[in-house]
């Protein structure tokens, strides 16, 4: 298993940005995937989540109403919109991969997001 992760940069306060993870080496449509992120000297949290089919979304509270997850199965790529960006959102932003009612878990190697002015 494969993620790839890329879109991460540096926006200003109030930005946006688009983040994409490229999984391979799975059947993706199987998949439950989520974006979590970890900034310097704080734990990894969860950003959001999507279903396998992408019915179900759920977001960490800081999130909500300003980052939107998404799929698309046809091209096995996860996709995080970011909104109204602040400079706590600066982090690194990884993309997990986890079967469908497994326990294991695929990471990829993370993309880095700064917000600054």
């Amino acid at each position: 298993v494969q993620l790839v992760e890329s879109g991460g940069g540096l926006v200003q306060p109030g930005g946006s940005l688009r983040l994409s993870c490229a999984a391979s080496g799975l059947t993706f449509s199987m998949y439950t995937m989520s974006w979590h992120r970890q900034a310097p000297g704080k734990e990894r949290e969860l950003v959001a989540a999507i279903s396998s089919r992408g019915g179900t979304t759920n977001y960490a509270d800081s999130m909500k109403g300003r980052f939107t997850i998404s799929r698309d199965n046809s091209k096995n790529t996860l996709y995080l919109q970011m909104n109204s960006l602040k400079p706590e959102d600066t982090a690194v932003y990884y993309c997990k991969a986890r079967f469908t009612g497994g326990t294991v878990d695929y990471w990829g190697q993370g993309t880095q997001v700064t917000v600054s002015s």
